[in-house]
């Protein structure tokens, strides 16, 4: 494996710049090297449906009138090898004459891994891997848990006082952290997929869960826990240009049928998809929920929820991450971050692991993840 690696540390920085735009796909970046040093040619992966990192690198070598034959390919993901919304980057890399291909990682996807680095082989191409795994992986942490798990990574963000207050009694709560702080919460928003909530926070709070708070040429999607269809067809929520999955049980009873069928009809009719998964309780099935939103292409999917939400997720299994925004105020009793059952033993409590932890503004911003969880 080569040790010459600030190309791919380049390369890497580019990746970066993907990362509120090419969801569903991974953030890749590429540069192109002739055989002293000179880049010839550098970009990063378009929007779903544009071109990938490979291609881009390729027509801004050209654009800077640079040929590429016996050039290397510095590529932060195994070029793919199936015909897509876009063919094959690596036979782009082939048809162009590149010599040799330095990657990251293999690709996990099950249409790719390895047969891009297989194909490049077999053209001649000198292929070696390795080179900035970890903080691939770590960029593409959704896209990695989709392609392995079938499910989504989950992200859930809460904001608190230093005690662990979310709210007061009264249901208050903007704004316990500061203006820096939020407009952090909306950069990650913005790397998401999907933002999930439940419909009592909808219900509550009106809230629009869009990214304002920077500059993003996307909007992530939004999700809503909701057993028997009550968001409001006026709820903030319903955008154009970005996809609402509202997950359900169905009626709150046998009277209750025609009612919720005018209801999925009215929410429908705004473009929302209606899914109905029953699970024990007469909940929502959350894991089967993730593997749809998986199926759907969700890479990230980032909570944003109230602390009944936050419990059942947590109760299940299902949160990979946490992001903790903690404000410097003690605010006493009220809502926690997460409704859950009393344990018996300090033992019994979920443990995590800090990544993270540094001032944002007047607030501490903590990002943790759950203790013995696959990171790929």
């Amino acid at each position: 494996m080569t040790t010459d690696t600030p190309f791919m540390t380049r390369a890497l920085g580019l990746a970066a710049q993907a990362l509120f735009l090419s969801n569903p796909n991974p953030r890749v970046g590429c540069v192109i090297t002739a055989p002293d040093g000179q880049v010839l040619g550098e970009g990063f992966t378009q929007q779903a449906g544009g071109p990938h990192a490979e291609v881009v690198a390729l027509r801004d070598a050209a654009a800077r009138g640079y040929g590429v034959r016996g050039a290397t390919a510095w590529v932060t993901l195994e070029p793919c090898a199936h015909q897509g919304r876009t063919g094959p980057c690596c036979d782009a890399l082939i048809a162009a004459g590149i010599a040799r291909v330095v990657a990251s990682i293999e690709d996990p996807n099950p249409l790719v891994g390895g047969q891009g680095f297989a194909r490049l082989r077999a053209a001649g191409v000198t292929v070696e891997v390795g080179a900035g795994a970890a903080e691939s992986r770590a960029l593409n942490i959704g896209f990695f848990s989709r392609m392995l798990r079938g499910t989504p990574w989950v992200r859930m963000k809460v904001a608190a006082s230093l005690d662990g207050t979310t709210a007061l009694h009264n249901g208050a709560s903007q704004w316990i952290t500061s203006p820096e702080a939020r407009a952090d919460g909306h950069a990650w928003r913005a790397r998401a997929c999907a933002i999930l909530t439940g419909v009592g926070t909808v219900l509550a709070d009106r809230p629009r869960l869009d990214v304002r708070a920077v500059a993003t040429p996307r909007q992530p999607h939004v999700v809503v826990l909701d057993s028997h269809l009550r968001t409001p067809p006026d709820a903030p929520i319903f955008v154009a240009g970005r996809a609402c999955w509202i997950y359900a049980t169905g009626p709150f009873d046998a009277q209750d049928s025609a009612a919720f069928a005018a209801r999925r009809l009215a929410l429908e009719a705004l473009g929302a998809t209606v899914a109905l998964l029953a699970g024990a309780g007469g909940r929502v099935d959350l894991p089967a929920m993730l593997r749809d939103l998986a199926r759907r292409g969700v890479n990230e999917l980032h909570v944003e929820a109230g602390h009944t939400l936050n419990g059942a997720l947590l109760d299940a299994a299902l949160v990979d991450e946490l992001l903790l925004y903690l404000a410097p105020t003690l605010l006493g009793p009220g809502r926690g971050m997460a409704d859950r059952p009393p344990l018996a033993a300090v033992s019994h409590g979920l443990a995590l692991e800090f990544d993270a932890v540094q001032p944002v503004g007047r607030d501490l911003r903590i990002l943790a993840h759950v203790q013995g969880r696959d990171r790929f």
